[in-house]
């Protein structure tokens, strides 16, 4: 975690710093994606992995995948949301390589973000990537 306190970016919305950050963290950068959340950061990942920082999510991926990237097809601000709170959801899909080098596209996924104060304080991240693995190793019917 960073040693100072991350700054607020008031000029951008609940919906920009999401698509900020998620942009950041899929270069991978995460040392700039810091700049987007809160000291209290919590993350729930695929398969109910808790993790604390931006790091942990360039990490996992890159023990699943050889790389990845998302594509954002929309990015929805909950209705009712104020300054104070607001709920962010990124949906669209990943695409990239499993680690055989074999290419993939279309795998779904939804993000659901907390930003409290311009800072994003919760992560949730839901995609197909684990049913999509049972398949390719015979473990599910497709």
């Amino acid at each position: 975690m960073p040693d100072t306190l991350p700054q607020a970016d008031a000029a951008l919305s609940p919906a920009q710093i999401v698509d900020e950050y998620l942009r950041l963290l899929m270069i991978p950068d995460p040392a700039a994606a810091r700049r987007f959340i809160a000291p209290d950061l919590r993350i729930r990942f695929t398969g109910g992995r808790a993790m604390r920082d931006p790091a942990e999510c360039t990490a996992f991926n890159a023990g699943r995948y050889r790389w990845v990237k998302k594509r954002v097809e929309r990015t929805e601000t909950v209705a009712g949301g104020t300054g104070e709170e607001t709920v962010v959801y990124s949906l669209g899909t990943l695409y990239g390589q499993w680690p055989d080098g074999t290419d993939f596209e279309g795998n779904r996924y939804v993000d659901r973000y907390v930003v409290r104060h311009g800072l994003i304080t919760h992560m949730d991240v839901w995609n197909d990537s684990a049913e999509w693995l049972l398949v390719r190793h015979g473990l599910l019917a497709a």
